[in-house]
């Protein structure tokens, strides 16, 4: 009994009993979105985290009709007339949330009529595209696990034979007549392109990353003037950076590899539009509470630092956009479909995040690291 006096707060007995939680505090604690529309549709209340997913402060939204935030023919609206003319509770899954100062994709919306105040109807909004990237990226990672060890089942069975194959046909190169010489050359650059989709796929195997401190702006940097002198040179770049990030714990080798792969497609996206104004933004930031989930008894890994590679391209079609880290699936006619897999399984063997925001004239791949911590400093 004196367990379940302590759970309800009552005490000993004949103590008097503390007073009740204001529900407003209980609601400021919340990690999910809560909003309360009057019966104009304008804020009535909301707390922390609304103010965190609407992108303005509280004093800002409240008296404000969410006409100013969203289109008058948002889902939303109509979701809204329903809970108040049947008086029931509605959700919908999977919106996204557009407006002047607002992007969201795949968010869940629940909204539920107030009894009490006829008219109002309390909204909870769930951001769920960081969770969809994350189980996109995890199958994607399974999958490069199982081209892991087709690699070195390839890499055993076919590359030896191919070398045996390539030297046959340079010896049939010198010493055939030129009408067959052209066939000698052909299986000689066969062999060699399928010798580098094996290696290509060698890549996927499972070692050991070797992290340390990397300064992001001088991966961006190189990364720029490499592109800018080769695959982007007519392409315009806009670098927005935040000086004051602290430097990320990762393989500055491989980050290069993961920048130069998604400024490759951003450009080859560009010139296949045949956009003649084609720009790629590189942009640094910090964001608060993106984290992941860790096994028992790990930290959850804290991701602040994002880096975003966007393009102003035609954009990814919506079917493959769903698998688009995943092995041997591509936009190009002939893209072998591994380099997005790759850069997948890099960002995930950094411990990171990476999701994808697309549409007709924007593409966004936005990169999520940890920070690096220094051991020897003192806590």
């Amino acid at each position: 009994m004196s367990g379940l006096r302590k759970a309800f707060g009552l005490g000993k007995r004949g103590a008097q009993p503390r007073p009740p939680l204001d529900p407003s505090q209980i609601l400021e604690t919340l990690p999910i979105a809560v909003a309360v529309l009057d019966e104009h549709d304008m804020f009535a209340a909301l707390n922390y985290a609304a103010e965190e997913f609407f992108g303005a402060s509280k004093a800002l939204l409240l008296h404000t009709p969410l006409s100013d935030i969203l289109p008058a023919d948002h889902p939303i609206f109509l979701m809204l007339e329903r809970t108040r003319g049947a008086g029931v509770s509605i959700a919908e899954h999977n919106l996204t949330i557009e407006g002047p100062r607002l992007t969201r994709r795949g968010c869940s919306v629940h909204a539920a009529p107030m009894l009490e105040k006829p008219g109002y109807v309390a909204l909870t909004l769930q951001d769920e595209s960081a969770a969809l990237a994350l189980d996109q990226q995890m199958s994607a990672r399974n999958a490069a696990r199982s081209i892991t060890g087709m690699a070195a089942i390839l890499a055993h069975e076919v590359k030896n034979p191919l070398s045996g194959i390539r030297g046959a046909a340079q010896l049939l190169e010198m010493s055939a007549p030129p009408s067959d010489r052209e066939l000698a050359v052909l299986i000689r650059d066969e062999a060699d392109r399928i010798r580098a989709m094996v290696e290509r796929m060698e890549t996927f195997g499972e070692k050991k990353l070797e992290r340390q401190s990397v300064n992001i702006h001088r991966v961006l940097e190189h990364v720029r003037k490499l592109s800018g002198s080769g695959f982007a040179t007519r392409i315009k770049f806009i670098e927005s950076y935040d000086p004051s990030l602290p430097h990320v714990l990762g393989n500055r080798d491989q980050l290069i590899q993961v920048l130069l792969n998604l400024i490759k497609n951003a450009a080859e996206a560009i010139a296949g539009a045949d956009r003649q104004d084609g720009e790629i933004h590189l942009t640094t930031g910090f964001q608060h509470g993106v984290r992941l989930s860790a096994s028992a008894g790990r930290s959850r890994p804290n991701l602040p630092i994002f880096v975003s590679v966007r393009d102003n391209g035609p954009g990814i079609p919506e079917d493959i956009r769903r698998h688009l880290f995943e092995p041997f699936v591509s936009t190009k006619a002939a893209g072998s479909g591994l380099g997005l897999a790759l850069v997948a399984k890099i960002v995930a063997d950094h411990g990171g995040l990476i999701d994808v925001d697309s549409r007709p004239g924007r593409t966004e791949f936005r990169i999520h690291l940890p920070v690096y911590e220094d051991p020897n400093e003192s806590t």
